[in-house]
């Protein structure tokens, strides 16, 4: 009697990994970045959920209860200059702080992209006159940049938000033109205008899923720039107006307490700080997990 022959079990190929998901798994793995979301989660549900976590009306003070210490009954990190409950204005300042720090960079993404893009396609003319000027804003420091725009335009959540955006636009603006203008002299761009495919269908097609990533992992090291900027407009008086909590105005506001109740007068510069630190190294872990190399 014949044996069957049996053919071995073939394995099935493994799926191949798509890019966002080597992305993911890349951040997972990286113990450092995910603590850093975390934190920066966590801050972004207080300031948002804040009205409802129980907390004192941060707009409320009490000449009796001035510059209480931390641990204090009923304020657990103590209270400001004017009595007011510092948990309470620390959680509702970091609305503030985180929206003025990240919108900025957020609309000069959009903006800077759209003129790297166009002066790094286009090239020529139209190249020269957005790149020349450009280069005039990077003739002044960013930090004088900021205030020199805030101080003309007065102080106020809404100039500070303008002058930011002008402010980081060239950079972002520089780096998109560089990136496309890389791209542009790659062999799919020229076959595509080869079929007859126009300006604008090259762009959206072929090059704006190739140019954003760098793009974007170059806006999110920015980010705790512009934070320090922002709390650094507060706390020279040309940012946000008080009563309003904000961290860099905080740290203004204390300065005559640093020597009754210095620990009570860190916290806001604490917070700064911790952001800043944990928006870094997510920028960082971001750009190692997507890869993108300078």
């Amino acid at each position: 009697m014949a044996l069957a022959e049996t053919s071995p079990a073939v394995a099935p190929k493994p799926k191949p990994q798509g890019y966002w998901s080597g992305v993911r798994a890349r951040l997972v793995r990286d113990p450092l970045t995910m603590i850093c979301l975390a934190v920066i989660l966590a801050l972004i549900l207080s300031a948002i959920l804040a009205p409802w976590l129980g907390l004192a009306d941060p707009y409320r003070g009490s000449m009796i209860a001035r510059l209480k210490p931390l641990g204090t009954e009923g304020h657990l990190l103590g209270t400001d200059e004017q009595g007011r409950d510092m948990l309470a204005r620390l959680i509702y300042g970091g609305r503030l702080t985180l929206f003025i720090g990240l919108m900025p960079v957020v609309l000069a993404f959009f903006i800077g992209s759209v003129l790297g893009i166009v002066a790094g396609y286009v090239g020529g003319l139209t190249n020269t006159i957005i790149m020349r000027t450009v280069d005039v804003f990077f003739a002044f420091p960013s930090v004088l940049l900021a205030i020199a725009i805030s101080g003309a335009l007065g102080a106020g959540i809404v100039n500070s938000l303008v002058s930011l955006t002008i402010v980081f636009i060239p950079p972002l603006t520089r780096v998109a033109e560089a990136v496309t203008s890389g791209v542009r002299a790659l062999d799919y761009i020229d076959a595509a205008r080869a079929t007859g495919a126009g300006a604008w269908t090259v762009i959206r097609v072929h090059v704006i899923g190739n140019v954003l990533s760098p793009i974007f992992v170059y806006a999110t090291s920015l980010t705790s720039v512009c934070m320090i900027l922002a709390a650094g407009l507060s706390f020279l008086g040309i940012g946000v107006r008080p009563p309003e909590p904000e961290w860099g105005l905080m740290l203004n506001t204390l300065r005559s307490a640093i020597y009754v109740n210095p620990w009570l007068s860190a916290l806001p510069g604490v917070m700064i700080f911790i952001t800043s630190l944990c928006l870094n190294l997510l920028s960082d872990g971001l750009r190692s997990a997507m890869n993108v190399r300078d």
